[in-house]
């Protein structure tokens, strides 16, 4: 279910890649957000719970709504990094964020070498060499902020579902959808209406969130949170692949190695970090 789910995701980023010629990133993600955001409302049905004597001091609605905010944010700097560099690698270095949180801290020797491991990944991939065919540095740029979208979407995650409990999810994504909305209209403005484009659309919507987020959910309660850990390192390796198969992107042998020894970082990390595994909350 965990692989299926990780298949499902870069399998909606490759279609939302092909919507970029008409609506942008920025219409691909309100896409994404504001479908999602309405299936998971008729599905959760939030409101139905309010008021039920859960605590919804300030507080927890302060991280909520960082949550949401980082969700959106995440989601639009990523799509834009993928207007300009492979699926691929831009997961790869959207992957640093949670990487970076998970050793944060870190004072054991063998932690340093996933560090390491991570640093020659990034010196692979970035663009620094002066190569003809080196990486857009702005595309690298949007996928690294993405990254930083990512730990704080995992930080401010951990609290509002300890606030909201599962309704989280649903709450976060519709302020993630308030955040993308307007940066949709604002690019694409009445290509969004499009009849045309809602089948992809709503397929983005359910590959990228409803089906994964449904498939996740499950795994997360058959396997240890490790194994689950160890496994979602793979996932730049699906999307690589997803690049190449769906999008017909091309890797250089050195991207691929930059790829590889990133996905060994994840998996080491995963395995021999110390203390609660962080996991993914459920949005790429």
């Amino acid at each position: 279910m965990l692989l299926i789910s990780m298949v499902s995701y870069q399998c909606g980023a490759s279609l939302a890649k092909h919507l970029f010629p008409q609506v942008g990133a920025q219409g691909a993600t309100a896409y994404r957000l504001g479908l999602s955001a309405l299936i998971l409302l008729l599905w959760r049905r939030p409101w139905r719970r309010s008021g039920t004597g859960q605590d919804t001091g300030q507080r927890d609605w302060r991280a909520l709504w960082g949550y949401g905010l980082s969700m959106g944010a995440m989601n639009l700097v990523f799509y834009m990094s993928l207007r300009t560099i492979p699926l691929g690698i831009a997961v790869a270095l959207e992957f640093t964020g949670p990487l970076a949180l998970a050793l944060f801290g870190s004072r054991r020797l063998l932690d340093f070498v996933w560090i390491a491991l991570v640093v020659a990944g990034l010196a692979l991939l970035l663009p620094l060499r002066g190569q003809m065919h080196a990486l857009d540095p702005v595309g690298v740029m949007y996928a690294l902020a993405a990254g930083v979208g990512w730990a704080l979407y995992i930080v401010l995650g951990k609290k509002a579902g300890a606030a909201h409990g599962a309704d989280a999810v649903t709450l976060g994504t519709s302020v993630g959808a308030l955040l993308a909305i307007p940066f949709g209209i604002a690019h694409a403005g009445s290509a969004l209406l499009s009849p045309a484009l809602l089948p992809y659309a709503l397929g983005v919507a359910v590959l990228s969130s409803a089906l994964p987020y449904s498939l996740e959910m499950v795994a997360l309660t058959r396997l240890p949170a490790r194994t689950f850990s160890t496994l979602l390192s793979l996932e730049p390796a699906i999307a690589a692949l997803a690049g190449v198969a769906l999008l017909g992107e091309r890797l250089s042998l050195l991207q691929w190695l930059a790829i590889v020894t990133i996905i060994v970082a994840a998996a080491g990390t995963a395995l021999s970090v110390r203390g609660p595994m962080l996991a993914e909350p459920l949005a790429n």
